[in-house]
């Protein structure tokens, strides 16, 4: 994540050859099979989602009022960015681990907002942010202005004179825009290490101390508050880059320890990197984020070409199973350091509707992002991509929240999710049919991927396929209707499954799919 300037469903039912506006549904299961953690993550930030008290600030108080609605799209767990006290607005840098920031509730408002989730079925994950601390974490106050502080250990530290103090303009990942990471301290001959930034000084986990210190609260989290799961931020900066083993072998040793209190924990992990660097990681963080999909799907919907969208995720796949065969690949379109989608395809709803369906019916367990459902747009910097929900019209709307005067969503740009929930054609009911879709079946939420190829690089066409249950997917990316022919290794697939436009033709082993269409066929 950059955190210095902070830079991605389940219908209820499906009956036999029901309609959802333009939609059809022929024989879906009419039982959810879908089950987390593979199945459907909402990413919440509290700040922005849902004020319960008026005073312009999201809080734990106004997410569980919004539970239902959750619920109601099809969602099966939520991730939710840091809520501990902070002196940012976007709280990645930690000032009391043990703590809920004040603006957002009490631990006893947290604790029932557990309670409700898990009432009807719904995980919650946490942001846990131990890279590092904040700079005003009392820790760092202590060993700042005490060399001989029992906290002095808890951070990376080194003498003016090192040479690699001195290196400027240091080339920076994705997830940090910070050129500089050795830090002065004012009235000191000792600097202190900081990926990010200097308000946000490492952590030094060559320490024996500061490790059982995050074993501790670790503890504490899933034992006496109840969270289901942690989102590890920065994953891959725990030691430096020049020491990766490091990294991975830590990330078995803390899962290994949070085991000891709850055998089921879930840790997904933020591992910003092409996929050889991220593979690694797999056996301590059995669920990781595919940055790589997000993009690739962006492109192909941009580009209205499938090119090689699929086969190379199948080839990601295929290298993470081998490194395990259990791991979670927790996809997404965008997150809270990216653009929006909506914005990502400059507010064309039949691409931002297309890179849903393709994100559905692809392998992996997907994570939303809030507003994404309802087509909120956003481009950096990080406070314009999370901006205030927009539940109802202005007069109407109570839970919103007035934190920041948004740039990218004013009145009347995004339709409101009250109003999107009554239309049927609203790309909040696009998401809760493809969510339904892919939770109602064992091919499209566990099955294996097979890429194919029909002779039109406007159309992504592959089979999914677990158990019992094999199904031929079909997108047709382009604006344009177009005609492909099945080989007769396809030809089995005959039968409707699920379709969103009701042009979509097949005769024999012919198909006609309209401009931005999906259908998916079985035997």
């Amino acid at each position: 994540m950059k955190k210095k300037n902070l830079a991605r469903l389940f219908l209820s039912s499906m009956l036999f050859c029901s309609t959802l506006g333009n939609i059809e549904v022929a024989q879906a299961q009419d039982k959810k099979v879908s089950e987390w953690p593979r199945g459907i993550t909402y990413e919440i930030f509290v700040q922005s989602f849902a004020d319960s008290n008026g005073d312009g600030i999201g809080d734990i108080k106004g997410m569980t009022s919004k539970l239902d609605y959750l619920k109601n799209l099809g969602v099966e767990a939520v991730w939710l960015m840091p809520m501990n006290p902070s002196p940012s607005y976007h709280k990645y840098d930690v000032t009391d681990y043990y703590g809920i920031h004040p603006d957002y509730g009490t631990m006893a408002d947290f604790k029932e907002f557990i309670n409700q989730a898990h009432k009807r079925n719904i995980k919650v994950v946490m942001d846990m942010v131990i890279n590092h601390s904040s700079d005003k974490h009392p820790w760092f106050l202590d060993a700042v202005k005490n060399e001989n502080s029992p906290y002095r250990d808890y951070y990376v530290w080194t003498h003016k004179n090192d040479p690699q103090t001195q290196k400027e303009g240091r080339p920076t990942g994705a997830d940090s825009d910070n050129t500089r990471h050795w830090h002065k301290v004012e009235g000191s001959d000792y600097l202190y290490y900081g990926y990010f930034y200097s308000g946000m000084p490492d952590l030094n986990f060559d320490s024996p101390k500061l490790r059982e210190e995050i074993f501790k609260m670790g503890r504490f989290w899933f034992t006496e508050v109840g969270v289901d799961g942690f989102r590890l931020d920065a994953a891959r900066h725990i030691f430096p880059d020049e020491r990766p083993h490091d990294n991975h072998n830590w990330w078995v040793y803390f899962r290994n320890e949070m085991k000891k209190d709850n055998k089921d924990v879930y840790l997904v992990g933020e591992v910003w990197a092409p996929a050889e660097i991220v593979g690694p990681y797999l056996r301590g963080l059995p669920a990781l984020f595919n940055f790589d999909m997000g993009f690739a799907i962006t492109k192909a919907v941009n580009e209205e070409n499938a090119g090689d969208l699929v086969a190379n995720h199948k080839k990601i796949r295929d290298f993470y199973q081998n490194v395990n065969p259990d791991y979670v690949d927790a996809t997404f379109l965008t997150n809270h350091d990216q653009n929006r989608i909506m914005s990502a395809v400059n507010g064309d709803m039949n691409k931002a509707k297309m890179a849903t369906a393709l994100l559905m019916t692809l392998p992996g367990s997907p994570y939303l992002y809030y507003g994404e459902e309802i087509g909120m747009k956003g481009m950096k910097p990080d406070e314009n991509i999370r901006e205030p929900f927009i539940w109802d019209v202005k007069a109407k709307d109570k839970s919103r929240t007035t934190w920041m005067q948004p740039k990218y969503n004013p009145e009347g740009s995004v339709a409101p999710a009250a109003a999107q929930i009554k239309d049927k054609n609203s790309l909040f009911n696009h998401y809760k049919t493809m969510i339904g879709l892919r939770s109602n079946s064992k091919a499209l939420t566990y099955g294996t991927l097979e890429p194919l190829q029909l002779g039109n690089s406007g159309v992504s066409a592959f089979v999914r396929t677990h158990e019992d249950e094999s199904l031929l997917v079909l997108h047709n990316l382009t604006k344009n209707e177009v005609s492909v022919n099945l080989p007769e290794n396809l030809t089995s697939y005959s039968k409707v499954h699920f379709k969103n436009n009701k042009g979509t033709k097949q005769k024999g082993a012919s198909l006609t799919l309209p401009g931005y269409s999906s259908v998916v066929l079985k035997k």
